[in-house]
C-alpha cells in the first residue's frame, strides 16, 4: 500500500537524485583536475555553476522534505538494483529502482543543470 502522495514522492526522489547528480559533478571535476587536459578552465567553470545551480535547488527540495517530514535513506543495493525507504507520516514505504534507470535519471539531471546554466539571466 502507498503512503506517500505523489508531490512527495516527487519531491523526494528528485532530491534523491538530484544528490546523485552532485556527486557525479564532483568526482567529473576531480578527472579534469588532475586529466591531461590543457586548458582545464572552462570545464571547471562549467562543473562548478553546475553544482553550484544543483545546491541551491538541492537546498529547496531539503526545506520542503524537512517541512513535510520526508525522508529517504539507502537501504541495500545490488548489481542491478538500489533500495530505498522513504519515510512520511511514521509510515516507510521501500522502492527499487534499477540501475541503468537511476544512471538514465542523473544523466537527464546533469543534461538539465547544463542548459541551465548556459541560459540567460532573465
Amino acid at each position: 500500500m502507498r503512503h506517500l502522495k505523489q508531490e512527495e514522492l516527487e519531491i523526494a526522489s528528485h532530491h534523491l537524485f538530484l544528490t546523485m547528480a552532485i556527486a557525479v559533478i564532483r568526482q567529473d571535476r576531480k578527472h579534469f583536475e588532475r586529466g591531461p587536459f590543457k586548458i582545464k578552465e572552462p570545464y571547471m567553470e562549467q562543473l562548478n555553476k553546475m553544482e553550484l545551480a544543483a545546491r541551491k535547488e538541492r537546498q529547496k527540495l531539503k526545506a520542503q522534505m524537512d517541512h513535510q517530514h520526508l525522508q529517504v535513506i539507502e537501504s541495500g543495493r545490488n548489481d542491478s538494483f538500489t533500495s530505498f525507504l522513504f519515510l512520511a507520516h511514521g509510515y516507510e514505504e521501500k522502492r527499487n529502482y534499477f540501475n541503468p534507470a537511476i544512471r538514465k535519471k542523473v544523466e537527464s539531471i546533469l543534461f538539465k543543470l547544463m542548459e541551465d546554466v548556459y541560459k540567460p539571466a532573465e
